[in-house]
């Protein structure tokens, strides 16, 4: 009999990452299926704009996209927590992004109270970009 060792929260920060990183709609659909297997819940949305206008506007994203996917629910903690790890996730990538323009993908994972948000972000202007990644946990 072999003992199945549950999801915690390195797992789920994995997965926030992976969907942060999919390159496609199909294939983050596709690592959305897999982590399901594992009953862990993601959601994904893109994002670009002038960084210090959008920060507030990349935490909305992640809780609308979180509460859109059902990675959580309408409770003031379930979107504090995903907000409060967005805003985690965003002071990691702040100091590389300030004054610059950033696009790429937020990455939402959720296991029981283990809740990731990741930031898979290019950060510059043009073709002269910096690749970024931040990521904030939080249980709730």
């Amino acid at each position: 009999m072999q003992t199945q060792i549950l999801p915690g929260s390195r797992d789920v920060a994995r997965a926030a990452i992976e969907m942060s990183m999919s390159r496609s709609r199909e294939e983050e659909l596709l690592i959305k299926k897999t982590l399901a297997l594992e009953d862990i819940a993601t959601a994904a949305t893109d994002f670009g704009g002038e960084f210090v206008p959008s920060i507030i506007r990349i935490v909305e994203r992640a809780v609308v996209a979180a509460r859109r996917e059902g990675v959580i629910g309408d409770s003031h903690l379930e979107e504090g927590g995903v907000a409060g790890a967005a805003r985690e996730a965003l002071n990691q990538i702040t100091p590389k992004a300030l004054g610059l323009s950033v696009g790429g993908k937020i990455g939402v994972a959720r296991y029981h109270d283990h809740v990731a948000v990741a930031l898979f972000f290019g950060i510059g202007l043009g073709h002269l970009d910096e690749i970024c990644v931040g990521l904030g946990h939080r249980a709730i």
